[in-house]
């Protein structure tokens, strides 16, 4: 790639791959679903640019899953934990092993997908790469070149704008999350007693991580005896085991019954029941993303994250209903508990009775 002046491409020193055989790349983010969802497409153009390289993601335990799905990536090193880095405790001398054992490797090439670079780009540059890339907050020459953080940039722009540096192709902005034939009979097995009838499937997804971004599971509840009354819609209540209080308290406030999956599904067959789906209304969570990968429709709420960073791009199937905006919440910590069940309910309506009429364009 031919260099370019910092005034006019952002970029803090030279990228310089193009000069170089790239045989081994590392990438670093140890986050979760949603996040590695987000940079699917990232990875995608990464594997484009470099197509014989071998490209390790460092990241969390879990995701061993996710990178077997991925042909873009070819194997897991799990994060060591760094000190200011909260993902994983951190152990000095587990660290410190690592990082001599990944500057044996030699890698060509490292790139920080994990943040602003504040920590994680001393990360990085321990690998000891010969060349190093990523965001930065201010000046930060820890790593070979750098582009400048934007806050507000939506999160799968902001990793492709990156990767384009390596002079990858960046037009590509779909989510990516392949199922197995299995984990979609597993799905359909779970959907058998409603598949068939006469009104949509609708999932109810009240959880999220963190307890702020999470609205009332009475309201969902509201939402869903709506759309049972106006639709004939019939509910599905999805979420993992630790979640299963927050499914039990919508079927509470339900009228007629759901089936509450909670607990029920795996990863994979969570995304192939999403794939069935005619629509998902969900916290701004992982569910999220893995309904942008498959093209469902979805209602996406938003609290104390903001949409303009993380709401799926095709807005057309993806609805996002912005609690902090729509409620006057005077913090974005407590907006999901001021938003009013209306709103939801009339994004839920409108985009299931119209989802035969348009010719909406599977994306993420």
């Amino acid at each position: 790639m031919p260099a370019r002046a910092d005034h006019q491409a952002g970029v803090q020193s030279t990228v310089g791959t193009s000069e170089r055989v790239v045989r081994r790349v590392a990438v670093f983010r140890a986050l979760y679903l949603g996040d590695l969802l987000c940079v699917t497409p990232a990875l995608r153009a990464l594997r484009a640019r470099f197509p014989e390289a071998e490209i390790t993601l460092i990241g969390l335990p879990w995701a061993r899953d996710f990178v077997r799905r991925l042909s873009t990536v070819d194997r897991l090193l799990e994060f060591p934990g760094y000190l200011g880095i909260s993902e994983k405790p951190y152990d000095p001398d587990c660290t410190r092993a690592f990082l001599t054992d990944a500057r044996d490797t030699r890698y060509d090439l490292a790139i920080q997908l994990h943040g602003d670079g504040y920590i994680s780009n001393g990360f990085v540059a321990d690998l000891g790469a010969k060349v190093s890339l990523g965001y930065r907050r201010g000046e930060d020459q820890r790593l070979t070149s750098s582009l400048p953080w934007l806050p507000e940039e939506h999160e799968t722009l902001r990793w492709l704008r990156l990767v384009g540096e390596l002079g990858a192709t960046t037009g590509d902005t779909r989510l990516e999350f392949p199922t197995t034939r299995e984990e979609q009979s597993r799905a359909a097995g779970l959907l058998a007693d409603v598949v068939g009838g006469p009104g949509p499937i609708v999932a109810i997804h009240p959880g999220a991580k963190d307890a702020a971004r999470r609205w009332a599971p009475e309201r969902f509840a509201a939402v869903a005896n709506t759309l049972v009354e106006q639709l004939g819609a019939r509910i599905i209540l999805t979420g993992n085991a630790a979640e299963r209080s927050l499914t039990a308290a919508v079927q509470a406030g339900m009228s007629t019954q759901a089936i509450d999956l909670a607990g029920q599904t795996d990863l994979g067959t969570f995304a192939a029941l999403i794939d069935r789906l005619d629509l998902l209304v969900t916290n701004d969570t992982g569910a999220s993303h893995l309904a942008a990968a498959s093209g469902t429709l979805s209602v996406v709420l938003f609290g104390p994250t903001r949409p303009e960073r993380w709401a799926p791009l095709a807005a057309e199937r993806h609805r996002v209903v912005d609690a902090l905006t729509l409620s006057g919440a005077t913090s974005a910590e407590t907006a999901l508990q001021l938003l009013p069940v209306e709103r939801v309910l009339a994004e839920c309506i409108d985009v299931l009775s119209n989802r035969h009429a348009r010719n909406l364009a599977v994306g993420s």
